[in-house]
């Protein structure tokens, strides 16, 4: 039977370390736990909350006001047989509650090529599709090959191919599907239309990463772009590299308390791009390139954190209210940028919900007023809003 108790601080569970109380806390261990407490808390009525890690979620001081269920659900199984990635294919099918780098960690070290780019990302395996979660030129979408799941719709289990997932730049079909009168943990699972109870990653048995896209990676590593590493000093490389921006869980380190990457990268179409140009060439000089990364054909990617630094926010900055002259000091309390990494928006000590929400109003309300750009928001926020 699952575990309920009251007035639980949700603060506690989030990487970041905020948040108020949940009126009713459940920590349910078991796929029928699970799905048993939606069923319940839908027929209620009652705003429900699925929560997982914690770390893409800001949930507000006040708390919430209805059913929390934690994910806590466990099982790895591999079948040689059913990768959709040709020969030497294993299909890894994981539970929703299952620690996601240390999944990661057991694919490198048994050769099975696939996520190792994706290592140190703290959270849940259950809620990697629904942010569609990448990092390092990886994304869950390339190795997904089914994704069961409780439909609350249907009121049953169904199992939902790749090709059902409406993958898309750190989005899918069920963060999309959310309902207005939820809300989501990006990490730890969600409670849109869909419950994600296991997901199966098709992987390939080999000593050897897949191509290594991501140009500081192969930096990083001594390659070419394109060119392959074996498993282990793939993930080295990127832990090593999250570590540095303060991406990798450390009590001893306040800027790794944070909601991971807090802006997506923008994706601008041909028009927006050139309009772009024109504004960085009268404020930064003619010289002056945008940094871009892949993406579709006609559109263009370009680096959130560089946005940001060139519209005047700083490691470090703690907001308006830091200081008189608006730029914090990385020792004083409260919300405050990253000093390793512009795009994490961390809690040092002291800080509230309300006070990161309000220095993300700024620097996202900067980056438009500068740029006429629009950054979208990374994690969930919930029972506030930006």
């Amino acid at each position: 039977m699952a575990k309920v108790r009251e007035q639980v601080a949700l603060s506690d569970f989030t990487t970041l370390r905020l948040g108020g109380p949940a009126r009713r806390f459940v920590e349910a261990a078991t796929d029928e736990e699970i799905i048993a407490e939606v069923r319940s808390a839908d027929e209620r009525g009652e705003p429900m909350l699925i929560l997982g890690g914690g770390s893409n979620l800001v949930i507000s001081d006040d708390g919430f006001p209805g059913t929390v269920i934690h994910v806590a659900t466990k099982g790895i199984r591999r079948d040689d047989a059913g990768s959709a990635n040709g020969s030497g294919g294993v299909a890894v099918t994981v539970a929703a509650g299952e620690d996601w780098d240390a999944v990661v960690a057991s694919c490198v070290a048994e050769r099975l090529a696939g996520l190792e780019c994706l290592s140190g990302i703290p959270g849940l395996a259950g809620a990697t599709p629904i942010q569609n979660v990448g990092a390092y030129g990886q994304e869950v979408a390339e190795t997904i090959t089914l994704v069961r799941a409780y439909d609350r719709e249907r009121g049953d289990v169904v199992e939902l191919p790749a090709r059902d997932c409406g993958f898309g730049y750190r989005t899918s079909a069920f963060k999309r599907s959310a309902r207005s009168v939820a809300a989501l943990d990006g990490w730890g699972g969600f409670t849109g239309t869909f419950v994600v109870l296991n997901v199966v990653f098709g992987l390939n048995r080999s000593p050897l990463s897949r191509p290594v896209r991501y140009r500081e990676l192969a930096h990083r590593l001594g390659l070419a772009e394109g060119e392959r590493a074996p498993l282990g000093d793939v993930r080295a490389a990127v832990l090593g590299l999250r570590r540095g921006k303060g991406m990798v869980l450390d009590p001893g380190d306040p800027d790794t308390r944070s909601a991971g990457s807090f802006f997506t990268n923008p994706i601008l179409d041909a028009g927006q791009y050139a309009a772009l140009q024109g504004v960085v060439a009268a404020r930064c000089g003619p010289d002056v390139s945008i940094p871009r990364y892949p993406a579709d054909a006609g559109y263009v990617k370009i680096s959130a954190a560089w946005l940001i630094e060139q519209a005047g926010f700083r490691k470090g900055y703690t907001g308006q209210e830091g200081t008189s002259e608006g730029a914090g000091s990385p020792g004083l309390p409260g919300a405050r940028i990253s000093a390793k990494h512009t795009l994490a928006l961390v809690n040092p000590g002291g800080a509230t919900a309300a006070s990161l929400l309000g220095l993300a109003r700024e620097v996202r309300d900067g980056v438009r007023d500068v740029f006429g750009v629009d950054l979208a928001t990374e994690p969930v926020v919930v029972g506030d809003s930006l």
